[in-house]
């Protein structure tokens, strides 16, 4: 039986993913379990346990995944993230950012290390065989990037095979330095991988972000792919803003003014002169995504100009498009499209990718 969202690998013959996978209730509770609770995740983009012993709660992808997790740093200064479920009853422990030695259920009294060790629970000395491995709170795969701490509970994959490649393309960024400034959460009336399609081409910019085609070599705009990202490198034209690489940065020398980073499933990162935007993309429904920018400066006087300049207006102009083509898939006499061999290389890898974890184990 023909899998229904399989997508050729050769671009020039391949078919975009049907019309049903943006539509289609039981496909989007598929891609929940299949694609978000098995990849990482952007969970904070500060430390908010800057000091030891101490923990901070956190959702993981609310509206979506809905994972109550806890961030916790021990006296030592080790950064752990952990469950926020008591292993008993299924109470959650921690409801704020606090100092604390350990974690302790206002339900029971059951009382774990900020490693996630179960430590004592009151009344429970007659039970066999307790505590056992399952009383200790499950430990949750984090990863660092500067401020940024992406977190999964069932990663197909590590963190370091995840980012490696991107990140050594983007080394030249200092991370450390960065800093939020400011972030912003939008709502799209439309299903949340439109948006991740729409971002992973420029061959909309000339028809649908005009200002930013002003500053822009479109000719010149390439997308490569790595295992689990791609990089689109917009280069500026001439007198534009442009990013100061290092002489051995493979770069170096073609003016790059952009870097449009996607990690999959979700996460864009945007490299500037004046520093980084994250947009982190979270399903709220089969027609209904959030997406919340996070500015993270280290060059606040470059903030002004060049293709990074005015990311508000490019997303109201993005939420538009991407809305109509979500009325546009709900067509009866829409089935799928083709993938543009020289500009649709991105959303080709993302569409693959997607099937590739459609098609395996929950």
């Amino acid at each position: 039986m023909t899998d229904p969202f399989e997508v050729d690998p050769d671009i020039r013959v391949a078919s975009t993913l049907p019309a049903d996978f943006y539509r289609d209730s039981a496909a989007y509770r598929a891609q929940i379990e299949r694609v978000f609770a098995a990849s990482w995740q952007l969970a904070a983009w500060e430390d908010l346990t800057p000091e030891p012993s101490s923990a901070a709660p956190l959702t993981l992808l609310e509206g979506c995944l809905d994972e109550p997790l806890v961030l916790t740093r021990d006296a030592a200064g080790e950064r752990r993230c952990l469950s926020n479920v008591c292993t008993h009853r299924g109470a959650l422990l921690v409801s704020e950012r606090a100092p604390c030695s350990s974690l302790r259920c206002r339900y029971h009294g059951r009382r774990f290390h900020l490693d996630g060790r179960f430590a004592h629970m009151p009344e429970f000395e007659g039970a066999q065989g307790f505590p056992r491995a399952s009383d200790d709170l499950p430990r949750v795969a984090t990863g660092r990037l500067g401020p940024l701490t992406f977190a999964s509970i069932r990663p197909r994959q590590s963190f370091e095979e995840w980012l490696g490649p991107l990140a050594e393309r983007l080394s030249f960024v200092p991370w450390d330095t960065l800093s939020a400034t400011d972030s912003k959460s939008y709502e799209v009336g439309a299903h949340w991988a439109l948006y991740c399609d729409n971002y992973l081409e420029g061959f909309h910019i000339p028809f649908v972000h005009p200002a930013l085609a002003q500053g822009l070599d479109y000719g010149a705009y390439t997308t490569e792919t790595l295992r689990w990202a791609s990089l689109q490198i917009g280069v500026g034209k001439e007198g534009e803003e442009r990013l100061a690489l290092p002489t051995d940065h493979p770069d170096h020398g073609r003016g790059v003014s952009a870097f449009y980073a996607f990690l999959f499933p979700s996460t864009m990162i945007n490299v500037y002169a004046w520093g980084v935007s994250i947009n982190a993309v979270q399903p709220l429904g089969p027609d209904k995504t959030r997406v919340r920018y996070v500015s993270l400066v280290h060059d606040a006087q470059r903030r002004s100009s060049g293709p990074g300049a005015d990311l508000h207006q490019v997303e109201l102009e993005d939420e538009a498009v991407v809305e109509s083509v979500q009325r546009g898939v709900r067509s009866r006499l829409y089935q799928r499209g083709r993938f543009s061999p020289s500009r649709e290389v991105g959303v080709h890898h993302f569409h693959r990718l997607l099937a590739e974890a459609l098609a395996g184990p929950t």
